[in-house]
């Protein structure tokens, strides 16, 4: 019977853990992501929202600015799900290495934006608390990842569009 006891109130001590791990979010992280969500929507509106669309048609002419500058827009301004929708200024030849590179870059951008796609956050909340725990600066850190992941999403874009030029040319015969 003790053993159950035990089980029991260990059950029940995980949700307990759990809902402190909640009530640290409601009073951490979830302000400052609505107030970053809150301000992205205000720069857009300030800009117009004609012109973030015809940025992002000039960013999809060359192959750089399409797998770098163009998902990092999509991804800051639009978050994660709607970043996807700015794909819609490509051809469709080019859209699964749209899809890829800015798919790869929702982890990369938290670090700096954590606005932009808050449940990935969480992920980068987790390495941060380990690299704050040794003493280690948390800026360098969100910058290189940051750094390291428009150089991925950038070769993840090419490639993606290289094998997709392939299949389209044999499912073409």
């Amino acid at each position: 019977m003790e053993f159950l006891s035990n089980l029991a109130e260990s059950f029940m001590h995980l949700f307990e853990l759990g809902g402190e791990q909640f009530v640290s979010f409601v009073t951490g992280i979830i302000p400052t992501l609505i107030v970053l969500i809150t301000a992205v929507n205000a720069v857009v509106a300030l800009i117009g929202e004609e012109r973030v669309n015809k940025a992002a048609r000039l960013c999809s002419k060359n192959i750089i600015l399409r797998y770098t500058l163009l998902p990092f827009l999509a991804v800051f301004i639009l978050a994660n799900p709607m970043m996807y929708t700015l794909g819609r200024f490509l051809d469709e030849k080019y859209k699964p290495a749209f899809y890829d590179a800015t798919v790869s870059f929702c982890h990369p951008i938290t670090g700096l934006f954590p606005h932009a796609n808050a449940g990935e956050y969480f992920v980068y909340g987790g390495i941060a608390a380990g690299i704050t725990t040794l003493g280690l600066e948390l800026g360098s850190l969100a910058i290189r990842y940051f750094l390291v992941g428009l150089i991925v999403i950038l070769i993840r874009g090419i490639v993606t569009e290289r094998v997709t030029a392939i299949f389209m040319k044999r499912g073409a015969k």
